[in-house]
């Protein structure tokens, strides 16, 4: 006699307010970050990206120690830019389009000052910010939301994944589409709170490889729990970590 499977159900996703609540009461209301002018934290921003945040401050630092300011960056040879930022990796490709970005705002506005930004509806500045070379949704969300205090809400690769494995984002969602998802869902008074609360809980517990379940605060209601927990998650676990790595690009 054949012996029959029995069903994984998952559990039902948990409304935002109180994955809000949850990573509120874990994680505490995480500090502002130090602010940036917002060009700035742009070129930061494309600094941070396939990098950590220590060699992404690091590169930053020494862009502004060796150059002086982002008018002396914009004009200097490409090497030279490279070399300053070299700690941050991918120095080859971060340094022509950081001085991209530096030269196409100055062309636009007649200098390099993007603090009108700050007058702007959201989606405006977002749309502005997204046309500038190389920008992508997630870079302009970090400039919006640590620089000019807007509720965008930058979607890196632990906000994704964890939104993902609760529900909070369907399975064919891409993390470009994810930024208009997650904020339609959330007050953008707590923009901030489930952004940092994501992040800190992506690298502390719900790992890309082996989530640590059976500690989670979201143990109870995680739709994704019983997947990992029955060897069951292999290929959707793939297919997300896929769509990670493309977004790692933005």
């Amino acid at each position: 006699m054949t012996k029959r499977r029995t069903a994984i159900r998952p559990a039902p996703p948990l409304p935002i307010a109180e994955v809000v609540a949850r990573l509120r009461d874990e994680y505490g209301e995480r500090p502002p970050r130090q602010r940036h002018p917002p060009l700035d934290e742009l070129v930061e921003t494309i600094l941070s990206q396939n990098t950590s945040d220590l060699n992404s401050g690091r590169a930053y630092a020494q862009l502004r120690e060796r150059f002086g300011s982002l008018a002396a960056v914009a004009v200097a040879r490409v090497e030279e830019v490279a070399a300053a930022i070299k700690v941050g990796g991918l120095a080859s490709v971060k340094a022509p389009r950081i001085q991209a970005v530096l030269r196409e705002v100055r062309q636009r506005r007649g200098d390099l000052d993007i603090g009108f930004l700050a007058g702007l509806p959201l989606e405006e500045a977002r749309a502005w910010l997204c046309s500038l070379p190389g920008v992508g949704p997630k870079t302009a969300a970090c400039v919006l939301l640590f620089s000019l205090d807007k509720p965008a809400l930058p979607v890196d690769t632990h906000v994704f994944r964890v939104a993902h494995r609760l529900g909070l984002l369907g399975p064919r969602v891409t993390p470009e589409q994810a930024h208009a998802i997650l904020e339609s869902q959330v007050p953008p008074e707590e923009v901030y709170t489930l952004h940092m609360g994501l992040i800190l809980h992506g690298r502390r517990v719900c790992h890309a490889q082996r989530p640590e379940c059976s500690r989670c605060l979201f143990a109870d209601r995680c739709p994704a729990r019983p997947l990992f927990e029955s060897g069951a998650a292999g290929p959707g676990a793939r297919a997300v970590a896929r769509r990670l790595t493309a977004s790692r690009r933005r």
